[in-house]
């Protein structure tokens, strides 16, 4: 019998690779999803349609996992460009409306066309469209989305009108935290540490993007701030 001592295991590298066959698997799926929407060409059923989401919704759950990798290993850095605000706000909408409205949930949006902002707006687009997620999966029937000017940043704000975000959720100081898994309502809060993760990444003029969690939404529950510099 060998006495040889067993290697340690890079569980982060076996992540990765497990999160690519997934992603695999996934995009099977997704092909076969769009071969089954060929069947209703004119009304596909609400079913099809909340598949086709979920599908979506793990496949950049997987990508999340995927870039925060490679920020890790240094090996993912943003394009930042200018962007009109305006255009990451409709980018969400296009990719929530169906599912919201199948829900009967009222999506609000609110921005000036003119206001611009810097960023990789690919990264900022799938990192607000996953707290768009959560802010319907709790809200009670509306969601807002807003991008604004405040001073040296460009906010953009997601609130709801939902019960409100826990108190472990909470955060004013932007500090980046590991994200912990709530056993009473599953929320991982793994949206939310991608989110101030890519928002760290963005820096302009000495100042670096952050996040701000709390429960001061206009509609009455919580409110999810992002601001670029």
């Amino acid at each position: 019998m060998s006495n040889t001592p067993m290697q340690p295991i890079d569980f982060s590298a076996l992540l990765a690779s497990s999160v690519h066959d997934l992603k695999n698997s996934l995009h099977a799926l997704r092909e076969l999803i769009c071969q089954l929407e060929s069947f209703f060409p004119e009304q596909k059923p609400d079913e099809l349609k909340q598949l086709n989401f979920e599908a979506n919704r793990m496949n950049n759950n997987l990508m999340q996992l995927l870039t925060l990798y490679k920020i890790g290993l240094s090996q993912c850095t943003p394009t930042i460009d200018e962007n009109y605000a305006v255009d990451i706000l409709e980018d969400i909408v296009d990719q929530h409306s169906t599912l919201l409205s199948l829900g009967n949930v009222e999506l609000i949006t609110e921005c000036d066309s003119d206001l611009m902002c810097y960023c990789d707006s690919a990264m900022i687009s799938n990192a607000l469209c996953t707290i768009v997620n959560n802010a319907h999966r709790y809200c009670q029937s509306k969601v807002l989305i807003s991008a604004s000017q405040e001073q040296d940043y460009v906010v953009f704000s997601i609130e709801d009108d939902g019960a409100g975000y826990p108190e472990s959720l909470m955060s004013s100081d932007g500090q980046q935290q590991l994200p912990q898994v709530d056993l009473g309502t599953g929320n991982t809060g793994l949206g939310l540490f991608f989110t101030r993760t890519i928002a760290r990444l963005h820096a302009n003029a000495g100042k670096q993007g952050f996040i701000e969690t709390d429960n001061n939404s206009r509609l009455g529950g919580a409110r999810f701030r992002l601001y670029l510099p």
